[in-house]
């Protein structure tokens, strides 16, 4: 039995969003990997179509879908084998803050571009000496009046170079309780005062603009701040759930790719006279990470149907998060060791998976974070 329903319109937004990628997205993404950044117009293309925000009301412009439809954007997009296209964290963790703790003013500004792809958002957390602890951010938003004055610096900030509308975490300086002191604030591209740093080269996400960020007496309008003064770290704390959830599925996703190509090349790279897959300590290898996969899937889809009926699994979201990332590097570096010598040529795909991989176990709080979590709520 089925764990997740999937009704007639989520099964036809798969077969378009599938059909979409295949066209427009997966032909040009070894362009977009050596060129470091997906053009804003795919990001429009893709609003356009109606894959952007599904679970956005068509108040604003959106299909008004569910979390099930952002599960099948997260698990298409992966399947492109690049991550440059960061719709999942457009659509299905930082648009959401604005459309929970917005005011209905700011929500009609934002979301319909949000939407239609005219505006792309970026979350602004991570700072150069501030990552998984947020009571230690030194980026500061002093009120003044009507306008707020923010200013600081962030790093490794995804969408950052493509960025219209960046969330960012700020702390009143007057506030000595770190947690109290947070508050969110919407600030646009275009503001005096907000400067893009360097265009980082990493390790692996080559297609993906991940940028620093300055504030140098950015100031925004009051009315930009979401939900009251000091609450920033509340809502953070709300929204990790469907983010962890977010991570855990492109974890899943990401190790049943890699086994789909990996089955199929050892079924056509040949040693010795035969396919690899005939080789007994192949097949068993293909068999335990195949099974660790099944595993994944059935924890994951699990707690998307909690998530779907608005149960609280904070736990073992954190659990899924960590579980599922370790999975994939591990699923990722054991067939890389299977296929053998083609898997050395940077054109070979499973190449870019098994880099793109490795990140996942730090970002949107390390594992090590996730495990102290889940301890924390064990009792330990």
């Amino acid at each position: 039995m089925e764990i997740l329903h999937f009704t007639d319109k989520h099964l036809d937004f798969r077969k378009r969003l599938r059909a979409f990628l295949g066209t427009e997205v997966t032909p040009h993404v070894d362009r977009w990997e050596t060129e470091h950044i997906v053009p804003k117009s795919v990001w429009r293309a893709m609003g356009q179509a109606g894959f952007l925000c599904p679970a956005i009301s068509s108040e604003y412009g959106g299909i008004g879908g569910d979390f099930l439809h952002s599960m099948i954007l997260i698990e298409e997009i992966m399947r492109t084998n690049h991550t440059g296209l960061a719709a999942p964290l457009h659509s299905d963790i930082v648009v959401p803050y604005i459309d929970s703790y917005a005011s209905e003013a700011v929500k009609s500004k934002y979301l319909p571009g949000c939407v239609s792809g005219d505006i792309i958002t970026a979350i602004a957390m991570t700072e150069p000496d501030a990552g998984s602890d947020l009571a230690s951010l030194k980026t500061t938003a002093v009120e003044e009046g009507k306008t707020v004055v923010i200013n600081g610096s962030k790093t490794f900030i995804t969408n950052g170079i493509n960025a219209d509308l960046i969330i960012v975490a700020a702390r009143d300086p007057e506030v000595e309780n770190p947690y109290e002191a947070i508050s969110l604030y919407l600030v646009e591209a275009t503001t005096p005062g907000f400067k893009r740093g360097r265009h980082l080269e990493k390790m692996g996400y080559h297609s993906q603009d991940t940028a620093e960020l300055f504030f140098s007496d950015c100031r925004v309008p009051v009315e930009n701040r979401l939900g009251e003064k000091g609450t920033g770290f509340l809502m953070l704390m709300e929204k990790l759930q469907q983010e962890r959830l977010v991570c855990a599925i492109m974890g899943v996703a990401a190790a049943e790719f890699i086994l789909e190509h990996t089955l199929s090349a050892c079924k056509t790279i040949t040693t010795a006279g035969k396919p690899l897959s005939k080789s007994q300590a192949v097949q068993f290898a293909l068999v335990e990470l195949s099974t660790d996969a099944k595993l994944g899937r059935t924890f994951l889809d699990k707690l998307v149907a909690d998530h779907v009926e608005g149960l609280l699994v904070i736990v073992e979201t954190s659990m899924a998060k960590y579980w599922t990332t370790e999975m994939a590097n591990r699923v990722a570096d054991r067939c890389l060791s299977l296929v053998g010598e083609q898997s050395l040529a940077e054109v070979y795909p499973l190449v870019r998976t098994f880099r793109d991989a490795r990140v996942m176990t730090i970002f949107a709080g390390t594992n090590e974070i996730m495990k102290g979590i889940a301890a924390k709520f064990m009792g330990l």
